[in-house]
């Protein structure tokens, strides 16, 4: 038989070897029918009181509250919810129902921060006056060099194409400039290059 024809199987037994909390003795007292799961244990302790409560309502039918009460008992000595011991199935319920609603961060209860109204404003400036032609002068940022004549062309017969030339930059008025518009100018001066 091949190693790839063969399946592989694994078995766990964790389950067998889980041993869940019972009391089966007090101090040198075997409990009789014993050992009982704590589920047993809180059944018989109040189903028994509730018996003795209400033994006017049932004393007419006989030993048929007792047999079934501790037939009750008897169910309950390996109940699983999901996989879980009854009490600590609740227990987990409880402690669900009792987490607040957004959860815990650090321990303490996560909240949302209260809201606030976000209050702001804006001022719109109207732009500066253009001045005269005789006083605008062009920034030395933005001052271009004067544009090269092209080179002769190497070959005799062909005569030369005409260089392309970029767009002159726009002239900036002298007067109160602000952060961007010196950005801008320095950006295409280093572009002219």
């Amino acid at each position: 038989m091949s190693a790839a024809a063969a399946a592989r199987v694994g078995r766990f037994y964790t389950a067998a070897r889980r041993h869940p909390w019972v009391l089966g003795k007090v101090a040198d007292w075997k409990i009789p029918l014993g050992p009982y799961t704590p589920a047993q244990i809180a059944l018989a302790v109040g189903g028994g009181f509730l018996l003795v409560k209400t033994i006017s309502w049932w004393s007419w039918m006989g030993p048929i509250p007792l047999v079934g009460w501790g037939l009750v008992i008897w169910m309950v000595r390996r109940p699983k919810v999901r996989g879980r011991a009854p009490m600590q199935a609740a227990l987990g319920w409880v402690l669900l129902l009792w987490q607040p609603r957004g959860g815990r961060i650090g321990g303490r209860a996560a909240r949302d921060r209260a809201a606030r109204p976000l209050l702001g404003g804006f001022t719109i400036e109207g732009a500066p006056a253009p001045l005269p032609a005789a006083q605008a002068a062009p920034s030395p940022a933005v001052q271009r060099r004067p544009a090269r004549a092209p080179h002769p062309s190497p070959a005799a017969g062909r005569p030369a194409a005409p260089r392309r030339t970029r767009p002159a930059a726009p002239v900036v008025t002298a007067g109160p400039v602000s952060g961007v518009q010196q950005l801008l100018a320095l950006a295409q001066q280093g572009g002219a290059r």
